[in-house]
């Protein structure tokens, strides 16, 4: 029977949820790693026994773990992570040099294909991938060096490589989102590496037609079409439809575009999620009300959806890992909150239900699609 494996991350542990095709009633496994803050979890799509996580604290620093069980045990891989070469400085906030250094894996991507590689999304913004399922692990440091590395800046959450979207039809071609960066895309596996913003404006970057300096928040993509991406940048939804050569907006009747997720139906190309917050100061949901935002039609139109979710005194965040969708017939749709709630959606938004509760605050949501 089919079932869907939920990997909840948290600032205190890892938590995994685990239901069967009617997505009704729920097995709670954890915490995992108690009292340690899991930045990310993720499942392989080709093996559905095998997860990594990135587990880290102020005292010990970033530690790697893998399960080969669905979550069952767990093993620390290789903690290694290498700068090739001389790691050289970038730009700090007052745009002082400031020197490379690595502090948290933000994010984690197994391939597609094998369940052996994985990529590592890193802070400071460097991408690493391990061809023997975390083991041992290697600097892409053609992305630092690709031109403009040295006048990356950090965003007011660090500076963070914290999306990984590869192409399911060319899995030389990946897109990277970096805060406060902007979006690089390499067509070879990572050796090279090109700026891939045009389009996208931010009232902090005074020439309109600056190629890096954007603090994208996350980017999506539907497996059907990998030449378009849509994108939540610091305020504006975005869209492209040439592999990110160029982006419009698609923000249209939002409350307002400031926001940290986005993701695809699974099934509809054209159907996309957000949560609206508040702004970029008040990072929480606007007028106390937690509305997720549906369109149907790619970005042109926007709906809210409320059914099952506090729309009264509600202040909480939903982060930028924080959402995710399974790949069942009915596609279900899942968010954690800054309050601990894990949410989902067994009808693509229509009515919601909590899974769990009072957690401690989530950072990232995904979910593993069980056969």
């Amino acid at each position: 029977m089919s079932g869907v494996r939920v990997l909840v991350g948290t600032r205190k542990g890892a938590f995994i949820l685990t239901s069967d095709g009617k997505r009704e009633k729920w097995d709670v496994s954890g915490p995992h790693f108690g009292g340690w803050e899991v930045y990310h979890m993720k499942g392989s799509p080709v093996d559905p026994n095998r997860i990594y996580a990135s587990q880290s604290s102020g005292w010990f620093g970033q530690v790697m773990q893998r399960s080969n069980d669905g979550g069952k045990t767990w093993e620390t891989v290789g903690n290694k992570f290498l700068y090739e070469g001389t790691p050289g400085t970038h730009q700090w906030y007052d745009g002082t040099p400031h020197p490379w250094e690595f502090k948290r894996i933000w994010h984690l991507e197994p391939s597609l294909t094998n369940p052996d590689v994985v990529y590592a999304g890193a802070e400071d913004a460097a991408l690493f991938r391990s061809d023997d399922a975390g083991d041992n692990w290697q600097e892409l440091a053609g992305l630092r060096t690709q031109g403009s590395g040295s006048q990356w800046m950090p965003g007011a959450g660090g500076m963070g490589l914290h999306t990984i979207v590869i192409d399911p039809t060319n899995p030389q071609r990946i897109f990277v989102a970096i805060s406060a960066a902007g979006v690089f895309r390499t067509d070879d596996g990572g050796l090279t590496w090109k700026a891939a913003n045009r389009g996208l404006k931010s009232k902090y970057i005074p020439d309109p037609n600056a190629e890096i300096g954007y603090c994208v928040h996350r980017i999506a993509m539907h497996k059907a079409r990998p030449n378009t991406l849509f994108m939540q940048l610091h305020w504006n939804v975005m869209r492209t439809d040439d592999a990110a050569e160029s982006w419009t907006n698609i923000s249209g009747n939002l409350p307002t575009d400031f926001g940290f997720p986005i993701e695809v139906h699974a099934h509809e190309p054209e159907t996309i999620y957000v949560v609206p917050i508040k702004s970029d100061s008040e990072h929480y949901v606007d007028e106390g009300k937690l509305r997720v935002y549906r369109s149907r039609t790619g970005g042109t139109d926007w709906e809210p959806l409320t059914n099952g979710l506090p729309q009264k005194d509600c202040y909480v965040n939903i982060l930028r890992d924080g959402m995710s969708v399974d790949s069942l017939d009915e596609c279900g749709i899942y968010f954690g909150t800054s309050g601990g709630q894990v949410y989902m959606s067994p009808d693509s938004g229509d009515h919601w239900t909590a899974i769990v509760r009072d957690l401690p605050p989530v950072v990232s949501v995904e979910v593993q699609t069980l056969a």
